[in-house]
């Protein structure tokens, strides 16, 4: 695709004279002095090329990444005749890669279009038009029929368009309503004026936008949840609509490209399935299996039974309807197939290292997590990483740093992150995004929750049952944390009870700092300490004990700051380089104190990287320069990691 040289321009880096020269639009949004080597490299052509959906993932898909048509209009006029330009998917509007880089107002509505053909061997498939994540309400048309409306900033959807399609080119026509910190929807640190710990707003299509085909009745959900215990995997497979008597689903679980073990199972069914010898998955050996689920037809299993349709009636959800299925003949080719993968690993809460104290465990053994604050923001694309490299080099420099897991910051990654991560052995904490008014963010100092309408609440936690809908199935991920220091806090006991209902195979921790107030409901004492010396969380008899944020020592880097000259924001400054060791060292050295003496689970530093004006990341925001080398953050970790194995007790009974 070629592209026009006033478009080239804009899809470039604004660096150096040419930035400082170049006039600003009424409504331009400030980019930054710097970008990645990742960034430098973004073509129309090769932006996000990955499939987006590595835990459901089908052959046959076409990505519409690359340029779109766009438009910024106001509420309340008619669709755009004239669009402004050309912008580049999946890059947020605000962003530099987006080639747009203009505000959003919440009375703004953006516009996207953009024209495509089916592929010519998708005949007799109908075709969804699926999107990685639009923040944060979208309407969309094909060929002027509206196909569908979602709202949520951070999660995945799709329509199935086939009935909208027509012979030769087709119109994908998308309205994108984002209020940022004006509305009270789950929003993350997204903020209208960025200072400080808040940051530029990335609206509307921040994801991979993409067609794939698919049968008219196809796989819509696979849900593998492993069990070390029993050594089992319990796998859930949803279709798109009901199912018949006919209908079933073949299970195959493989490793090394060899099957270990397979089931067939009516569809919309429960499976459990035996993994013998199961190959333990962690962070020093990530182990983990594939599983493909297909689509079938098998022979009635009732055919010729007496009452044929009483039998079947009665047999659901039986014993006898499950011993049926796995005996039931398959007929010609699947309709379907996916492919997903799992690993076998348990998280929980046991006895510890210290007498009394309880401790995270993971496989039933105790496991210090050593983590960083994770916020996932970038220099150039903003929300969305430049490219899946880019994202994956966080992850690599954090283990070649000592470190095993990450907080991810109220942010949802794309699906590419956790697939990584599950890959290369690395934890995950996955924060909800916070949401609420700005009235409604609790303070260190407040003695009671936040009060929020029932439209807010039902928002708040439509997003967080599609969240861990969309997460579940990425082993790295062990904890869900609900509320981050009381913004929007409200209720977080039912909320906790709620995410445990939904997903009892991780842990849950309702309350990331300040207001503790789900005692009997999360599975850890969460305190946020940036003292010199971090502080000791309070002893419990039936929670593990962790310090969700420490650290926070800034360092600036000259040529590798958001914004050059201005004051940038940290809770304390390195003079130079051995002043920001020995101040990392000394707070570093207090939580193996902790682990030791006191049983601390886990620590979580803030921060990973430099994020526009804050500047305590362990890298600079352009990720080219690291504060210490990884080798040197390593070494200080090493203690946690010799205590541990030295003070190993035997496995926590199941």
């Amino acid at each position: 695709m070629k592209i026009l040289p006033a478009l080239l321009l804009a899809l470039l880096p604004a660096t150096g004279a040419a930035a400082q020269q170049a006039p600003a639009a009424p409504d331009a949004v400030y980019t930054g002095a710097i970008t990645t080597r990742w960034g430098k490299a973004v073509t129309p052509e090769n932006a996000w090329r990955s499939y987006p959906r590595p835990q459901l993932q089908r052959d046959k898909w076409l990505n519409l990444n690359g340029l779109w048509d766009y438009a910024i209009a106001k509420a309340g006029t008619p669709q755009p005749q004239a669009m402004d330009g050309k912008i580049l998917v999946p890059f947020p509007v605000e962003s530099r890669l987006s080639g747009v880089a203009r505000k959003v107002l919440p009375e703004d509505r953006i516009w996207y279009r953009r024209t495509f053909a089916v592929p010519a061997g998708w005949v007799g498939q109908n075709v969804r038009l699926n999107f990685g994540a639009v923040d944060y309400e979208a309407m969309v048309w094909v060929n002027g029929a509206v196909v569908g409306a979602h709202r949520g900033g951070s999660d995945s959807f799709g329509f199935d368009i086939t009935a909208a399609l027509r012979p030769g080119a087709n119109e994908i026509l998308v309205q994108v309503v984002d209020p940022t910190s004006a509305g009270s929807q789950p929003r993350g640190k997204q903020i209208l004026e960025p200072d400080g710990i808040w940051y530029t707003a990335s609206s509307g299509i921040w994801q991979t936008v993409w067609l794939e085909p698919v049968p008219r009745l196809h796989i819509a959900d696979v849900r593998a949840t492993p069990n070390i215990d029993t050594g089992r995997v319990e796998v859930d497979v949803a279709l798109s609509a009901w199912a018949s008597d006919t209908d079933a689903v073949r299970l195959s679980v493989k490793s090394g490209g060899r099957t270990i073990a397979s089931t067939t199972i009516r569809a919309n069914r429960h499976a459990s399935i035996a993994i013998p010898g199961a190959h333990l998955w962690s962070p020093e050996d990530p182990f983990l299996y594939d599983l493909v689920a297909e689509l079938v037809t098998v022979k009635d299993p009732w055919a010729g039974k007496p009452e044929r349709d009483r039998t079947a009636y009665d047999s659901r959800f039986t014993t006898g309807e499950a011993e049926a299925y796995a005996a039931a003949q398959a007929v010609g080719s699947p309709r379907d197939t996916v492919k997903a993968y799992f690993g076998m690993r348990k998280i929980s809460v046991g006895p510890g290292t210290v007498a009394g104290q309880p401790m995270l465990l993971l496989n039933n053994r105790p496991y210090f997590q050593n983590g960083t604050l994770d916020q996932g923001w970038w220099p150039d694309g903003l929300l969305t990483p430049p490219s899946e490299e880019a994202m994956r080099y966080d992850l690599e420099f954090l283990k070649k740093a000592g470190f095993n897991m990450v907080r991810k910051h109220i942010k949802v990654e794309p699906a590419r992150y956790y697939y990584d991560a599950d890959r290369m052995g690395m934890l995950v904490w996955q924060d909800m995004p916070s949401g609420g008014g700005e009235d409604q963010f609790l303070a260190g100092t407040s003695q009671s929750q936040a009060v929020l309408s029932s439209d807010v609440m039902s928002d708040q936690q439509a997003e967080l049952s599609q969240m861990i809908g969309d997460l579940r199935a990425f082993p790295s991920i062990v904890l869900w944390v609900i509320n981050n220091e009381g913004w929007g806090q409200y209720d977080s006991a039912t909320l906790a009870r709620f995410v445990k209902g939904m997903d009892p195979s991780r842990l849950v921790d309702a309350d990331s700092g300040w207001l503790d107030v789900a005692a009997r409901d999360s599975d850890m004492l969460d305190i946020h300490t940036y003292e010199d010396v971090p502080k000791v969380p309070t002893r419990q008899a039936e929670r593990a004990i962790v310090i969700g944020e420490y650290g926070g020592v800034g360092r600036p880097i000259e040529g590798h700051l958001w914004r050059a000259g201005k004051r940038n924001w940290s809770y304390q400054v390195a003079r130079d380089a051995d002043d920001y060791l020995a101040r990392y060292r000394r707070k570093f050295a207090e939580i193996v104190r902790q682990a030791r003496v006191h049983g601390l689970s886990a620590a979580v530093y803030t921060q990973t990287t430099d994020v526009e004006g804050e500047i305590n990341g362990l890298l600079t925001y352009d990720r080219a320069v690291a504060k210490a080398p990884a080798e040197a953050f390593a070494r200080m970790a090493k203690p946690l990691w010799e205590y541990e194995k030295n003070t190993a007790a035997t496995p926590a009974a199941p």
